[in-house]
């Protein structure tokens, strides 16, 4: 097989040496469960997860007490959008967008499905994918006289297939104006850029330790204090975690992810300009090598290190069977089992010859310029091979059309 190289960092990273080393020892030696309140080993193992919850509530901006240790991201957005409707039993409205990861698209469905007195609402979002604030105000006002029961909005931080960014400084604002919780998705972004639960006014947000080189089953929900107890809790069964997360804790898992994190935002500046200008120099020489491109989502407020092109006259899943050893994605990795097209691209407006030939390409920690250039070249070849072999390719040739072609420069 040719050369491995991995830009699927938003799917997941690998778990950095300094992360297993601190992990280590609470598999085999310190090994004991942290509710086992009558010996040493428990009392070690309570002791390592609390400097854990520490740990993240500095890099976070968050009080320790507001953590709740979760299996991930998808356990947390589950835990907060059905708990705080009562697993479905509480009426009231909820607000989301188009663009949302599949846990939270499906768990507002669901809810609106086994209860019709959550009224769901989906919004729009313009052509880079990031919510339509005016959209926004309008349903906020317009709900001024709601039903009785919560009222909910979440919206993600970082969309996780094209990278823009929401601004959820300002979405938290108008939340707070009318009453609203306002829930995140920051999987994709805490980690990546700067971070601070209480100054961006959040009432929920959540993380999964193996999107920032932590271990894979381990993530957290931060959880603002006053809303500890209108929370239903999704697992039963000893009261774990303040009673809102009954299961033995994953103490290697929770001292790992604490590990990752601060590593993560300790690094994060210096990390998150070489990324930006990694995935540029990506942009660039895609665009120099081939014609008939076109860049998916914010070239400015994003991620970091995603970016989001599609490959006119290319089938996206055949550009990436057929470089199977560069790992590349063509959506979610979440949404892999549903062979359609990227409802993100869908949302944002995309014609058909753009959803089917969109990959993502979400850079990480280890990616070094070499590897771009040298993905590049593997691209233009393979993108002309399977355009050379493209009735569409080869009609378009005669009848060239203004909305694609190679985007001005950014």
């Amino acid at each position: 097989m040719s050369r491995r190289i991995y830009l699927d960092h938003n799917a997941t990273t690998p778990v950095d040496e300094r992360v297993l080393e601190a992990m280590r020892r609470f598999w085999r030696d310190d090994f004991g469960n942290a509710a086992s309140r009558h010996h040493v080993f428990g009392w070690e193992a309570q002791a390592a997860v609390e400097e854990a919850r520490e740990t993240c509530a500095e890099c976070l901006g968050c009080e320790p007490n507001e953590i709740i240790f979760t299996s991930g991201a998808t356990e947390s957005i589950n835990f907060f959008l059905k708990g705080i409707f009562a697993g479905g039993r509480m009426g009231g409205r909820l607000i989301t967008s188009a663009v949302e990861h599949r846990a939270v698209l499906d768990t507002a469905r669901y809810l609106a499905r086994w209860n019709p007195e959550i009224h769901l609402e989906i919004l729009p979002v313009d052509s880079t994918g990031r919510v339509e604030m005016e959209a926004l105000r309008e349903r906020l006002h317009a709900a001024t006289e709601a039903p009785d029961g919560e009222k909910v909005i979440s919206l993600i931080h970082g969309n996780n297939e094209v990278g823009t960014l929401n601004p959820v400084r300002e979405i938290a604002s108008l939340c707070r104006e009318g009453g609203w919780l306002f829930h995140s998705d920051t999987t994709q972004t805490i980690g990546k850029i700067p971070f601070d639960f209480a100054k961006m006014a959040l009432d929920c947000c959540c993380a999964s330790a193996h999107k920032f080189h932590g271990p894979k089953g381990v993530g957290l929900t931060v959880l603002r204090e006053n809303l500890f107890g209108r929370i239903e809790p999704l697992l039963h069964g000893g009261g774990h975690e303040r009673g809102n997360r009954s299961g033995t804790l994953n103490v290697a898992g929770i001292v790992g992810l604490a590990a990752a994190l601060k590593i993560a935002c300790e690094g994060r500046e210096a990390e998150g300009r070489r990324l930006f200008s990694l995935t540029e120099r990506l942009w660039e020489r895609i665009r120099e090598r081939i014609p008939e491109v076109e860049r998916n989502g914010d070239p400015e407020e994003r991620l970091p290190g995603t970016l989001n092109v599609s490959f006119r006259c290319v089938d996206a899943e055949a550009l990436l069977v057929n470089m199977s050893e560069i790992a590349l994605s063509s959506g979610s990795a979440c949404s892999s089992a549903h062979l359609e097209p990227s409802y993100v691209l869908r949302a944002m407006g995309k014609d058909e010859e753009s959803l089917h030939g969109s990959v993502r390409f979400s850079l990480g920690r280890a990616t070094t310029e070499e590897e771009v250039d040298y993905v590049v070249e593997r691209l233009a070849a393979e993108v002309e091979r399977l355009r050379r072999v493209s009735p569409r390719w080869n009609a378009t040739r005669k009848t060239q059309t203004a909305s694609w072609g190679n985007s001005p420069k950014h």
